[in-house]
């Protein structure tokens, strides 16, 4: 058996906010190159987990490692990317273009108020047209759509190469075929560079479409290998509940979901 990278180690976790009790004995690891989905009904902790990952939240007990390093004393932030809910909210008329918001990513405390070189504009350059996003470089940002913004900001997180992405509902309030182009760019990015992409979403055909691994929370955390069908369908009804079914249809990749 092929022996993975744990990039992300959550062990007997307690998370609280506002003195309710949101995760209870969390137990979870990540791998090197996993694309995983985290997945639950509103107000199960989805959000709650991936900050308290990122050391944003507080936890009450348990410990989490980032690259085999406990969380308290992790320092090297720089492997590691995060596009929030709020990314996208902005001024409309903001006046920087894609080029140069994709630019921001690059930015660090070495040069910072230096400006960049020619090899970090080569390295947006580059993401822009991985991205498919380089006919966008001069417009301001504030009149791109929904699906182009979202693109925008990975390419801002992906520009300074982390190892690990988290994406907290990246794309909603869009048609379904801007959502299919965008999980394929970054199942394409999963695929291509090796980066660990943690992925909370509402859309449970696009988990299953494209990612190989889904974390199911409802105060309980609960992961599966997607094909692992009973497992799946096993986690899926730990979170919303018995009365949930998932139907599979691989060969149209798409998922019908009941309620009985």
């Amino acid at each position: 058996m092929e022996n993975k990278e744990v990039v992300i180690d959550i062990q007997d976790v307690d998370i609280s906010r506002n003195g309710d009790k949101v995760i209870t004995s969390a137990n979870l690891q990540i791998f090197k190159g996993d694309f995983v989905g985290v997945v639950g009904p509103n107000g199960g902790g989805k959000t709650t987990l991936i900050k308290t990952i990122l050391g944003l939240i507080p936890r009450q007990k348990g410990t989490i490692k980032l690259f085999n390093h406990p969380i308290d004393s992790f320092k090297d932030w720089r492997r590691i990317a995060y596009v929030s809910q709020e990314s996208n909210n902005f001024d409309k008329d903001f006046p920087l273009t894609v080029r140069e918001l994709v630019g921001l990513g690059r930015i660090n405390r070495s040069n910072l108020g230096k400006g960049l070189k020619s090899e970090d504009w080569k390295r947006v350059d580059e993401l822009l047209k991985f991205m498919s996003i380089s006919d966008l470089a001069n417009k301001r940002i504030g009149q791109l759509s929904g699906g182009q913004k979202q693109r925008v900001f990975v390419a801002k997180a992906m520009v300074r190469d982390p190892e690990i992405l988290f994406l907290d509902e990246p794309i909603s309030g869009v048609d379904p075929e801007t959502q299919e182009r965008f999980y394929m760019k970054l199942s394409d990015l999963n695929t291509k560079t090796r980066v660990t992409i943690l992925d909370v979403s509402h859309d449970l055909s696009a988990v299953f479409c494209r990612m190989g691994r889904v974390v199911c929370v409802n105060r309980e955390v609960n992961v599966a290998d997607i094909n692992d069908e009973e497992k799946f369908s096993d986690v899926l009804k730990k979170a919303y509940g018995e009365h949930f079914r998932f139907v599979f249809h691989e060969h149209m990749c798409e998922g019908l979901f009941e309620n009985d």
